[in-house]
């Protein structure tokens, strides 16, 4: 019984606190911000270098996928070729080996997917994080109490006297 009474007196506590705060605080912090996250990410020093470097690691993973899948077509070709006159046991031995080859080239694929989706983790999470700290300190420097990201037409209407495009804010925050 006492545990709630405590409650009690902590949350009509809160409230008051809470209620203090929100009538000194300035106009200025009742506003938001915005802007299009992923084009102030294309904009960032170092962007297109990551870029780069995830383009030159797809380009050799995709070369390694036409070697194989060509090695596979070869094979096959040659399968239906002679299929006519091999033994049933090559026969079913021919066909085993091209399934395994398919198998693999496809786990291949899959695995390359999941490759290239942690490498470009990877290169570019030191790029948000810092976009992330350049937003949070434009936001609290300018009192904003969020910032909305305008990208996929999330916010088809912002009402700009009410909120103020941080763009480029960020950007300078940035470089």
């Amino acid at each position: 019984m006492r545990k709630i009474v405590l409650l009690i007196f902590a949350c009509i506590a809160l409230t008051a606190n809470a209620q203090e705060t929100t009538q000194t605080a300035t106009p200025a912090t009742i506003g938001f911000g915005y802007l299009s996250y992923n084009r102030a990410l294309q904009q960032m020093p170092g962007y297109d270098e990551a870029q780069q470097s995830l383009l030159q690691l797809r380009t050799q993973y995709n070369a390694e996928l036409r070697r194989v899948e060509e090695d596979f077509n070869r094979k096959y070709e040659e399968f239906l070729e002679g299929r006519a006159d091999f033994p049933p046991t090559i026969l079913r031995k021919r066909q085993t080996e091209l399934q395994e080859m398919m198998d693999r080239n496809i786990a291949f694929r899959d695995q390359s997917r999941r490759e290239l989706a942690d490498a470009e983790e990877k290169v570019m999470e030191p790029l948000r994080k810092k976009l992330r700290e350049a937003i949070a300190l434009v936001a609290q420097q300018q009192g904003f109490a969020f910032v909305l990201n305008t990208d996929s037409d999330a916010c088809p209407y912002i009402n700009p006297l009410m909120g103020k495009d941080i763009s480029d804010d960020v950007s300078n925050q940035l470089e």
